[in-house]
């Protein structure tokens, strides 16, 4: 469904709220990744050559006392946007109040303020996670628009998204935002093909919605890291003493029977005596014997996966092949990311999270068609559920 975005709209003279997501690393009140701040210019800066005026609002950290607000203050993060932006950023620290009142109506067309974390909200009653209406109702009445391009919470109705907008404010998507919805979007429902999906990570559970959608949806659904086992286990494989998920074991054969051919399992496991960097290492083709434990796909389910992705023309990606934080079990990773890195011609999207960082981490995040910047929001759009900071945007 299409959703009316900030150039769909009037700007000139108005106060644009914009949710963007601020929710970056800050380690002794100094930014330690500035991704987020730099994925937010794009809107901020249409707003102000428009002649908006910029009120930033943005969630950092989670904060449920007083002492959590400890270094979790949004101030790193305006004197940083200013910066990028190479202009003055007004910076209030309050959620409410007068001051925050008086900064909006000194405004001049153009100009930006950045609000206080709106989780400062959560310590008297969770009011912004909890969507508290009084606090969206407020928030909206500072405003004449409300821009959402937070696709990080989307996932989420906080005080922030949902309820601003349900307050009947005009409500539109930012640039970051139409561009997950664009991306993730068409992927899933109107994907170029061969689709190919490829999930990896620790836990089936954390990917059963993602893997019955994609079954819809795929041509080939590729799975990696932990995960497997649950997998081996369900066709009656050993797995020596790799992770599993006992619980999961009835359900992954159900997905084995309902998926057919398109679910692919690995072939091959690099193992290890225990989960450290520091031991042995072997690869097993098939089972795993006993002992060993299975921490990365093996060489030849890197090919066998390369092989199948050559023809790709949708590739969404989710989750590493292995315990990619250690050099002994990143290979498999390494080698889907070169693997999809050097397709030409095809959509290949990568959906937050883990593997958001090893494609970064790897020097390969600018191969890729899009990375997303919301791991569990993008996680939830490739279950095709609705996130309620997308419905409540406004429709075209």
């Amino acid at each position: 469904m299409a959703k009316k975005t900030v150039e769909d709209i009037d700007l000139k003279g108005k106060k644009v709220l914009v949710r963007a997501d601020f929710n970056v690393p800050v380690s002794d009140g100094a930014i330690t990744d500035d991704t987020r701040i730099k994925a937010a210019l794009p809107t901020i800066k249409y707003v102000t050559q428009h002649g908006g005026k910029t009120i930033l609002l943005s969630h950092l950290g989670r904060v449920k006392t007083e002492e959590d607000k400890e270094g979790q203050s949004l101030a790193p993060v305006a004197k940083r946007l200013g910066e990028l932006l190479d202009r003055d950023v007004t910076f209030v620290s309050e959620t409410h109040g007068e001051d925050l009142e008086k900064a909006i109506a000194d405004m001049q067309d153009g100009e930006i303020v950045v609000l206080e974390n709106t989780r400062f909200e959560d310590v008297d009653g969770k009011k912004e996670s909890k969507n508290d209406p009084e606090l969206g109702k407020y928030w909206a009445s500072l405003a004449d628009v409300f821009v959402n391009d937070a696709f990080g919470t989307a996932h989420r109705s906080h005080a922030s998204n949902v309820g601003i907008a349900s307050t009947g404010i005009p409500t539109v998507a930012g640039f970051l935002m139409e561009k997950e919805i664009k991306f993730i979007g068409e992927a899933v429902d109107d994907p170029k093909r061969p689709m190919i999906a490829i999930l990896g990570g620790a836990k089936v559970s954390d990917k059963i919605g993602v893997i019955e959608n994609l079954i819809e949806k795929a041509d080939k659904i590729l799975i990696g890291g932990g995960m497997t086992y649950t997998f081996y286990k369900a066709k009656g494989e050993d797995i020596g003493n790799s992770m599993v998920e006992e619980d999961k074991v009835e359900l992954a054969k159900s997905l084995i029977e309902k998926a057919g051919d398109k679910l692919v399992l690995p072939v091959d496991s690099v193992t290890a005596k225990e989960f450290s960097n520091d031991v042995a290492t072997e690869t097993h083709e098939g089972p795993i014997p006993e002992g060993q434990m299975g921490l990365d796909i093996g060489p030849k389910t890197v090919e066998a996966f390369s092989d199948i992705l050559k023809d790709a023309k949708t590739v969404v990606w989710n989750g590493p092949m292995g315990v990619f934080e250690m050099s002994n079990f990143a290979k498999g990773t390494i080698g889907i990311c070169e693997a999809i890195a050097n397709l030409q011609g095809a959509n290949t999207i990568i959906g937050g999270g883990d593997s958001a960082a090893a494609a970064e981490s790897l020097g390969f995040a600018d191969k890729f068609t899009h990375i997303s910047t919301g791991g569990g929001a993008s996680l939830e759009l490739l279950e095709g559920k609705t996130l309620p900071g997308l419905a409540a945007i406004n429709d075209k």
